[in-house]
Protein backbone atom coordinates (compact mmCIF):
# COMPACT_ATOMS: atom_id res chain seq x y z
CA UNK A 1 0.00 0.00 0.00
CA UNK A 2 3.00 2.44 0.85
CA UNK A 3 4.83 1.73 -2.53
CA UNK A 4 1.04 2.52 -4.67
CA UNK A 5 0.74 5.14 -2.32
CA UNK A 6 3.98 7.20 -2.91
CA UNK A 7 3.65 6.29 -6.55
CA UNK A 8 0.51 7.62 -6.85
CA UNK A 9 1.63 11.16 -5.09
CA UNK A 10 5.36 10.98 -7.55
CA UNK A 11 7.45 10.61 -4.78
CA UNK A 12 10.16 8.82 -5.04
CA UNK A 13 11.60 6.22 -2.47
CA UNK A 14 13.78 3.87 -2.25
CA UNK A 15 12.93 0.36 -1.19
CA UNK A 16 15.31 -1.87 0.89
CA UNK A 17 14.32 -5.78 2.02
CA UNK A 18 15.20 -5.73 5.98
CA UNK A 19 14.57 -9.67 5.63
CA UNK A 20 17.94 -10.09 3.49
CA UNK A 21 19.73 -6.59 4.10
CA UNK A 22 20.84 -6.64 7.91
CA UNK A 23 22.60 -3.23 7.43
CA UNK A 24 19.39 -1.55 6.74
CA UNK A 25 17.68 -4.03 8.90
CA UNK A 26 19.98 -2.52 12.17
CA UNK A 27 19.07 0.93 10.65
CA UNK A 28 15.34 0.57 10.50
CA UNK A 29 15.48 -0.83 14.28
CA UNK A 30 18.03 1.99 15.31
CA UNK A 31 15.57 4.55 13.28
CA UNK A 32 12.10 3.42 14.81
CA UNK A 33 13.12 1.35 18.01
CA UNK A 34 11.25 -1.92 16.30
CA UNK A 35 11.42 -4.49 13.91
CA UNK A 36 7.52 -3.51 12.33
CA UNK A 37 7.80 -2.80 8.65
CA UNK A 38 7.47 -0.76 6.66
CA UNK A 39 9.12 1.94 8.03
CA UNK A 40 9.66 5.03 6.02
CA UNK A 41 11.36 8.68 6.71
CA UNK A 42 9.87 11.40 5.02
CA UNK A 43 12.68 14.25 6.15
CA UNK A 44 13.86 12.86 8.94
CA UNK A 45 10.74 11.84 10.64
CA UNK A 46 9.54 8.19 11.44
CA UNK A 47 6.17 7.03 9.84
CA UNK A 48 5.86 3.16 10.90
CA UNK A 49 3.37 1.03 9.27
CA UNK A 50 0.91 2.43 6.38
CA UNK A 51 -0.26 5.69 8.06
CA UNK A 52 -2.18 7.52 5.14
CA UNK A 53 -2.92 10.45 7.38
CA UNK A 54 0.78 11.26 8.86
CA UNK A 55 2.23 10.52 5.50
CA UNK A 56 -0.25 13.06 3.52
CA UNK A 57 0.79 15.36 6.48
CA UNK A 58 4.39 15.03 5.95
CA UNK A 59 4.49 15.18 2.14
CA UNK A 60 1.95 18.76 2.65
CA UNK A 61 4.75 20.15 4.58
CA UNK A 62 7.79 22.06 3.87
CA UNK A 63 11.59 20.23 2.27
CA UNK A 64 12.59 19.48 5.75
CA UNK A 65 9.29 18.32 7.37
CA UNK A 66 8.97 21.87 8.87
CA UNK A 67 5.23 23.31 9.24
CA UNK A 68 5.89 27.15 8.30
CA UNK A 69 9.14 26.94 9.82
CA UNK A 70 8.04 25.83 12.80
CA UNK A 71 9.85 23.03 14.42
CA UNK A 72 8.27 19.59 15.45
CA UNK A 73 8.95 18.06 18.14
CA UNK A 74 10.07 14.17 17.91
CA UNK A 75 7.85 11.65 18.64
CA UNK A 76 9.36 9.41 21.69
CA UNK A 77 10.45 6.04 21.62
CA UNK A 78 10.32 3.25 24.03
CA UNK A 79 13.50 1.92 22.63
CA UNK A 80 12.55 -1.59 21.98
CA UNK A 81 12.96 -4.02 18.81
CA UNK A 82 9.14 -5.47 18.65
CA UNK A 83 7.67 -7.43 16.27
CA UNK A 84 4.32 -8.86 16.00
CA UNK A 85 3.33 -11.02 18.87
CA UNK A 86 1.94 -13.85 16.36
CA UNK A 87 4.67 -14.38 14.75
CA UNK A 88 6.87 -15.47 17.84
CA UNK A 89 3.77 -17.04 19.71
CA UNK A 90 1.40 -18.32 17.26
CA UNK A 91 -2.26 -17.45 18.78
CA UNK A 92 -0.84 -14.60 21.12
CA UNK A 93 -1.79 -10.91 20.12
CA UNK A 94 0.42 -7.98 21.05
CA UNK A 95 3.84 -6.57 19.99
CA UNK A 96 6.72 -8.89 20.94
CA UNK A 97 9.53 -7.34 22.54
CA UNK A 98 12.61 -8.83 20.98
CA UNK A 99 15.49 -7.00 22.61
CA UNK A 100 15.41 -3.66 25.20
CA UNK A 101 17.84 -0.72 25.41
CA UNK A 102 18.68 -0.51 28.90
CA UNK A 103 18.61 3.38 29.45
CA UNK A 104 16.22 3.83 27.32
CA UNK A 105 11.99 4.86 28.63
CA UNK A 106 11.01 1.10 28.23
CA UNK A 107 13.99 -0.66 29.74
CA UNK A 108 14.25 1.88 32.63
CA UNK A 109 10.72 1.25 33.33
CA UNK A 110 11.11 -2.37 33.47
CA UNK A 111 9.76 -3.78 30.20
CA UNK A 112 11.94 -6.56 29.48
CA UNK A 113 13.04 -9.32 26.60
CA UNK A 114 10.35 -11.94 26.05
CA UNK A 115 7.38 -9.41 27.12
CA UNK A 116 4.13 -8.95 25.14
CA UNK A 117 2.98 -5.55 25.02
CA UNK A 118 -0.94 -5.68 25.12
CA UNK A 119 -1.59 -1.87 26.11
CA UNK A 120 -0.43 1.53 25.87
CA UNK A 121 -2.10 4.40 27.57
CA UNK A 122 -5.21 2.19 28.01
CA UNK A 123 -5.78 1.70 24.56
CA UNK A 124 -5.12 -2.26 23.41
CA UNK A 125 -2.12 -3.62 21.40
CA UNK A 126 -2.70 -6.25 18.92
CA UNK A 127 0.14 -5.81 16.57
CA UNK A 128 3.67 -4.33 16.73
CA UNK A 129 1.52 -1.43 14.49
CA UNK A 130 -0.38 -0.51 16.83
CA UNK A 131 2.53 0.45 19.35
CA UNK A 132 3.59 3.32 16.54
CA UNK A 133 0.00 4.48 16.55
CA UNK A 134 0.21 4.90 20.47
CA UNK A 135 3.62 6.26 20.35
CA UNK A 136 2.41 9.31 17.89
CA UNK A 137 0.52 10.09 20.71
CA UNK A 138 2.81 10.48 23.07
CA UNK A 139 4.74 13.30 24.24
CA UNK A 140 8.19 14.64 25.49
CA UNK A 141 7.89 14.53 29.59
CA UNK A 142 4.46 12.49 29.79
CA UNK A 143 4.14 9.49 32.03
CA UNK A 144 3.18 6.41 30.31
CA UNK A 145 0.96 3.37 31.32
CA UNK A 146 2.13 0.33 29.63
CA UNK A 147 0.89 -3.07 30.35
CA UNK A 148 2.56 -6.25 29.46
CA UNK A 149 2.06 -9.95 29.44
CA UNK A 150 5.43 -11.87 31.06
CA UNK A 151 5.23 -15.09 31.61
CA UNK A 152 1.45 -15.62 31.85
CA UNK A 153 1.10 -12.45 34.16
CA UNK A 154 0.08 -9.46 33.43
CA UNK A 155 2.69 -6.51 34.58
CA UNK A 156 1.73 -2.78 34.60
CA UNK A 157 4.39 -0.20 34.45
CA UNK A 158 4.79 3.86 33.96
CA UNK A 159 6.97 4.58 31.02
CA UNK A 160 8.55 8.50 31.49
CA UNK A 161 9.71 10.12 28.83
Amino acid sequence: MTKEFLSAKGVPYTEYDVSTNQEKAREMVQKSGQMGVPVITVDGQVVIGFNRQRLEQLLAQGPQGQPQGAPQPPHPSLGLSIADAQRQLPGTTGAYVGSVDATSPGGKAGILEGDIITEIKGRPVAMANDVAKAMAEVKPGENVPVTVLRQGQQVKVQVAF
